[in-house]
């Protein structure tokens, strides 16, 4: 099934947006979970929302709607506005066999993206 492809990260200021996107072939057909998860350096890791196979998301409180979680075809897409400093991150993709998903929750075998970086500055 491979591995899913992050996509989208870069450099923004204050109040930017920026949209991410998941390739995630083997999985978006399938009974998957698809995660967002983001990984700042000296902080734990934080799941930033989670969509299932029939659409429904989930999200983080920190999100406070300004991310949007979709999919389409074959890749999930994580539009986020109005940034700020604090989200700058590693931002990581994740697809998980987990039945129903939860913000944050794998249950595995999980399926891991290598990461795209978002920069955030003041």
């Amino acid at each position: 099934q491979g591995q899913p492809v992050e996509s989208g990260g870069g450099s923004v200021q204050s109040g930017g947006s920026l949209r991410l996107s998941c390739s995630a072939p083997g999985y978006i057909y399938g009974s998957y979970c698809i995660h967002w998860f983001r990984w700042a350096t000296g902080k734990s890791r934080e799941g930033v929302a989670a969509i299932g196979p029939d659409g429904s998301a989930v999200y983080a409180d920190f999100v406070q709607g300004r991310f949007t979680i979709s999919r389409h075809n074959a890749n999930v897409y994580l539009q986020m506005n109005h940034l700020s400093p604090d989200d700058s991150a590693m931002y990581y993709c994740a697809a998980d066999p987990m039945v129903g998903c939860q913000l944050g929750v794998v249950q595995g075998p999980t399926s891991w993206g290598r990461g795209t970086r978002v920069t955030v500055s003041a």
